[in-house]
């Protein structure tokens, strides 16, 4: 495993970090969500990242990940990276989403009950809040760090601009925040127009979620939607109608260069986000250990020639 500095902090991540938010929660199988987080650890994945509402039900995950934790790991606490995060509905009433400082300390405050920490390294604020002030959230954040209950901060799903806003009240807090947290594929290139260069300008570091856009960059759907895959399933953001024909296509194109390079298409498009130094790491999720491991393989070989970038782009549109 290589691991990147996160932006110009003192902090570095694994190429490969593995997300929490499907597959452990309580609907799932706990052996095979035990046997994922071990096997991710004893292949040099240190950074674990989850969120309040992961599951389902929200909370689930924090729970069992805790468990697990204490259980099998908890000898490795310091030489684990453990994320969480605030922003998306958790409870009912005016207060259980969002950005309030209300609602972001409680649910951090929860988070570590859940998973029996006293700290997180990594938190975050999930989503801007459009009627909250930024400094507020911000704010709050910055406190987290000072009680001790988080040594890094991060946000997530920021746009450019909210970020830029964001990154001036934390300089002038000094606050240790050192990550962006966007949605980012091949499929999914908003972060591109802007945002990723605020990050490197001044210093932030990048992890990518949803990599594979769901499943859709492997080879899972070329035949149509398999049951037990996330597209057949009722809860989850992979719906049927996101698997197009159109779609497809670019995926059999782009596993065309993926054969060339000796790599899966799944290979192909981890390796696509690590091309450059402003990912950090990129954060996988998985069903199983066999995956996991497929997604190690992309590690190989993250160097593109100007060539395959310009085949790449033009499949892509």
């Amino acid at each position: 495993m290589n691991y990147r500095r996160c932006g110009n902090s003192g902090l570095k991540l694994p190429e490969l970090s593995l997300g929490l938010w499907h597959n452990f929660g309580h609907v799932d199988n706990q052996d095979t969500a035990a046997e994922m987080i071990t096997y991710s650890f004893d292949h040099g994945i240190t950074h674990f990242d989850l969120a309040n509402n992961y599951g389902p039900p929200p909370g689930s995950a924090e729970e069992n990940f805790g468990k697990i934790l204490k259980r099998e790991m908890a000898q490795y606490r310091d030489e684990m990276i453990i994320s969480s995060k605030a922003g998306y509905l958790m409870w009912p009433g005016p207060y259980g989403e969002w950005g309030s400082r209300k609602y972001v300390l409680a649910s951090l405050d929860q988070s570590l009950k859940r998973m029996q920490l006293d700290y997180v390294d990594i938190f975050y604020s999930h989503r801007p809040d459009p009627e909250t002030p930024l400094e507020e959230t911000i704010l709050a954040l910055d406190i987290a760090v000072k009680q001790g209950k988080a040594l890094y901060v991060g946000i997530s799903n920021y746009t450019a601009e909210q970020t830029e806003a964001a990154i001036a009240i934390f300089n002038e807090l000094k606050t240790p925040f050192i990550i962006h947290q966007p949605k980012y594929s091949m499929f999914e290139r908003w972060s591109e127009d802007g945002l990723l260069d605020v990050l490197s300008n001044n210093g932030v570091g990048c992890i990518p979620f949803s990599p594979l856009a769901q499943g859709l960059l492997t080879e899972k759907y070329l035949k149509g939607i398999p049951e037990g895959s996330r597209a057949s399933k009722e809860h989850g953001f992979l719906q049927k109608d996101q698997v197009t024909d159109e779609r497809i296509g670019k995926v059999l194109k782009l596993q065309e260069i993926a054969q060339e390079r000796d790599q899966s298409i799944t290979q192909l498009a981890i390796a696509w986000l690590l091309r450059t130094d402003t990912v950090t790491s990129v954060l996988i999720g998985a069903s199983s250990t066999r995956q996991i491991g497929e997604n190690l393989g992309s590690l190989k070989n993250t160097s593109f020639s100007e060539e395959e970038l310009t085949r790449i782009d033009a499949i892509l549109g």
